[in-house]
């Protein structure tokens, strides 16, 4: 994909202190934490878009959705949506060197709500996600054992129902049979059966709760001192990850069966790209995979050098996203094959599970049945772990980055009680995730606290940065850092294609809601009224602000709408002086243009 993309040139590109130090920036900036290392920031990308979603979400998406036909949709959705929004979320954290907040004054200040609610939305995620780590963390402690727990129906937590099919012949497999796996999961683990639904999901398992705090302990002193401290703790969890996949990969080559799951996850149906649903699941997979708009790229690249790459580093971090998807369903299919072998049965039957159930009950069921079963169970949960782990960091640098930026007075010099009360709130939160029906408020959140919400927010984004901000006045902003122009591909992906891109995933979403069901829970439709509202309320923010705006601004409307509209600073106040940039006239700064 980079070799069909317009290339840009890189004069002073680096991260030498004397690079660093030729470039000051506006107050606010002069003190501000910069990247030790290019690859402390690289990693940091990479770790934070490399998340559990690769691992259990693309596979499942692809062979859904056509197999190796799926790739079309999905390679054309990243190269005119998820890519274009990727660098352009980089570039304007490199060149503003500010939050998801501040920035909002230099673009176009009636938007700023936006800022705000990508930080709730960011509070939502860490309400569940660092509860599924907390899950891999009882997986990983639970495998130091020469049999691995879930191996078996012994355990006390198993019912009649538990069947286990490895090993022994003539097994009768019902629809009310249940895997050893499945049971550790769900009553073991979980303990779904003690809860009734949302209505009463029971008390806290006090196991999880001492998980999830031994996450929170980890990810604290990863972010309390700032990039300099988080950008060393990448180099373990956005490294390891790939050196245990690629373990994975080749023992899953090795086992029987493992090519009729290769056959099945790549196998081309070439039909299925004729239906509007694998188009509209290219884009989401495309954009939650990227993650533009969560505001953590803003976040990460104003720690950069003015003159950094970020179209590089863009082309580079989104091409490593997508091969790390795209290995990941070998690495998972191998496995279904092998399963599906044992079973006697077709690997369709044995690939019905997605999201966390794939990683917390069909791999473990299949590693327990392996040589050296103990040893590929550890390893593949400290890869769980690493992998969720670097996104818990970029999501939470967001809000703090935010937070910090827009009131330096009060946090600037209190950044680790900040962060400290910032885990304390998000450990809080997620307490109603460790009940024993905490799966089903995890599955509530991730489905309505981010889904439609943020890709709502990126929508708005896009438009603001492209139709307020003005696409040459963006462009101009590249130019500044990186001594050419983006390219009429990137500017035609700003202006139209990336926000069709949004809009259509947006108007899909909300005309073909499938029901919310988890097992054999379906969702009520209470609790979808009150996903709806958990939803809104952080998308609120946008509109609240606007009119917070406008009725604070003096002024005539037509002035309020001026002053509203128009960034608070320009090129020339922050960069031009220091930069050696060709003059750019003032009727330029001020005038919105599109194209």
């Amino acid at each position: 994909m980079a070799g069909t993309l317009p290339q840009h040139g890189s004069p002073k590109s680096g991260y030498s202190a004397n690079n660093a130090a030729a470039v000051p920036a506006i107050t606010q900036t002069d003190s501000r934490d910069k990247w030790s290392k290019k690859m402390d920031f690289l990693l940091s990308v990479i770790g934070f878009a490399v998340d559990l979603g690769n691992v259990w979400r693309f596979p499942y998406i692809c062979y859904q959705n056509g197999g190796g036909a799926f790739l079309i949709p999905y390679i054309l959705m990243a190269v005119f949506g998820g890519v274009p929004l990727f660098y352009m979320e980089l570039a304007l954290g490199q060149f503003h060197r500010t939050g998801a907040i501040s920035i909002w004054k230099h673009i176009c200040p009636i938007f700023k709500g936006i800022g705000y609610a990508i930080c709730v939305i960011a509070l939502y995620v860490s309400f569940y996600y660092n509860t599924i780590i907390a899950w891999a963390l009882f997986y990983f402690y639970s495998s130091f054992s020469s049999i691995l727990p879930w191996t078996n129906c012994d355990n006390v937590w198993n019912t009649p129902d538990c069947t286990n099919y490895f090993g022994v012949d003539n097994v009768t497999w019902t629809n009310s049979s249940r895997s050893p796996a499945e049971e550790f999961y769900t009553r073991n683990v979980l303990e779904l059966h003690k809860a009734s639904g949302l209505r009463d999901v029971g008390g806290v398992r006090w196991q999880l709760m001492l998980c999830l705090f031994l996450i929170f302990t980890i990810v604290y002193f990863s972010l309390w001192k700032g990039v300099r401290t988080s950008g060393k703790v990448v180099w373990v969890t956005a490294t390891l990850p790939y050196i245990v996949l690629f373990i994975l990969l080749i023992r899953g080559a090795t086992l029987p069966g493992a090519w009729r799951g290769v056959v099945f996850y790549l196998k081309p149906q070439w039909d299925k790209l004729l239906e509007t649903s694998v188009w509209v699941d290219a884009a989401a997979q495309i954009f939650f995979s990227l993650g533009p708009g969560f505001g953590v790229l803003l976040a990460l690249s104003s720690y950069n050098p003015f003159t950094n790459n970020c179209y590089r580093d863009a082309i580079v971090t989104s091409l490593v996203n997508c091969l790390t998807s795209f290995v990941s369903g070998f690495v998972i299919f191998t496995v279904l094959g092998y399963m599906a072998e044992m079973r006697k049965v077709e690997v369709e039957d044995v690939a019905k599970d997605k999201g966390p159930s794939l990683l917390f009950i069909t791999y473990p069921e299949a590693i327990a049945n392996m040589m050296g079963s103990t040893f590929f169970a550890i390893i593949f949960f400290v890869m769980m772990i690493t992998l969720g782990l670097d996104s818990t960091f970029g999501g939470l640098e967001a809000i703090i980055t935010a937070v910090l930026d827009e009131y330096p007075d009060y946090f600037s010099h209190r950044r680790e009680l900040f962060v400290l009360c910032l885990v304390v709130i998000c450990f809080l939160g997620s307490l109603s995730t460790l009940t024993n029906g905490g799966a089903y408020v995890v599955k509530l959140l991730e489905e309505f606290g981010v889904g439609c919400s943020i890709i709502a927010v990126g929508f708005l984004e896009a438009i603001a940065v492209s139709w307020f901000y003005g696409i040459k006045r963006f462009s101009n902003d590249v130019q500044a850092m990186l001594g050419q122009a983006p390219g009429l591909f990137w500017r035609v992906c700003w202006v139209a294609i990336s926000p069709a891109f949004l809009a259509y995933i947006i108007v899909s979403s909300l005309l073909k809601a499938p029901p919310l069901t988890l097992f054999d829970y379906k969702y009520p439709d209470w609790s979808i009224t009150v996903g709806y509202i958990i939803g809104f309320s952080s998308f609120m923010w946008i509109p609240i602000y606007m009119v917070y705006k406008l009725v604070w601004t003096p002024g005539s409307l037509k002035q309020r709408l001026a002053v509203c509209l128009r960034p608070e600073r320009t090129i020339p106040d922050i960069h031009a002086d220091t930069l050696n940039m060709a003059t750019v006239s003032q009727k330029d700064m001020n005038t919105s243009v599109c194209l």
